[in-house]
């Protein structure tokens, strides 16, 4: 997830900056408070760890129970991708978030359809998404201004980009290989998002209100 730019400082150690709310009962303003909390960024970790930790630990299931475990990690992923979109202050970066949110949830929901539950099928769509989550998270990284821990989000954009590679360019031969390594990637993408929002906390006690993680982390 990247970062929009900073503004007001912190009210306590787990209060949130943002841009304005609006007015009161805003939607959008209510979402942009969700994003912003570190809390929010640890539970989209988590929900990206615990499926590859369950990949990994029964890699012999069937490939129904692994497209349901992919297919809820990005419906899921994509629900906290969409919230944290509306603490982005400029308008691009939030389209650019929405547009990675809606990614994340048709890719969960082609993955959780039968047709398109074999390996080749999911990898292909993992992948793409990876891909493209990457590419925005590393463009945000770069693009914005006054970015608190900009090392760890250009790191994390880069980790998507390469998984997103390897999983699209890996041959589908072994079935077993591929499920491995999908969750694998889904670890260490958890492990990366875990590392971001404990730094995220750490930030948000700093004497500056920082911007939080925006569109598109690692996964």
């Amino acid at each position: 997830m990247a970062m929009p730019r900073g503004s007001a400082p912190p009210s306590g150690p787990e209060s949130v900056p943002g841009p304005p709310t609006g007015p009161a009962g805003d939607p959008a303003g209510t979402l942009a408070i969700v994003g912003r909390s570190w809390l929010w960024i640890l539970g989209a970790a988590v929900a990206t760890l615990a499926p590859g930790v369950l990949i990994l630990v029964w890699p012999d299931e069937t490939l129904h129970v692994l497209a349901v475990l992919l297919g809820l990690n990005l419906l899921v992923t994509g629900c906290f991708r969409f919230v944290s979109s509306f603490a982005r202050r400029e308008h691009a970066d939030r389209l650019a978030g929405l547009l990675v949110a809606v990614l994340f949830v048709l890719a969960g929901v082609l993955c959780l359809r039968h047709p398109l539950q074999t390996v080749t099928a999911l990898s292909l769509l993992v992948g793409i998404v990876w891909l493209v989550s990457g590419v925005v998270t590393l463009h945000s990284g770069l693009a914005t201004a006054d970015l608190p821990h900009r090392g760890l989000v250009i790191a994390a954009g880069v980790l998507g980009i390469v998984a997103g590679i390897v999983v699209l360019a890996l041959p589908a031969e072994s079935a077993h290989a591929l499920i491995r390594l999908l969750g694998l990637w889904l670890v260490l993408l958890g492990l990366f998002e875990l590392v971001l929002a404990l730094a995220w906390r750490a930030a948000l006690r700093g004497s500056r209100a920082p911007a939080p993680p925006g569109p598109g982390t690692a996964a």
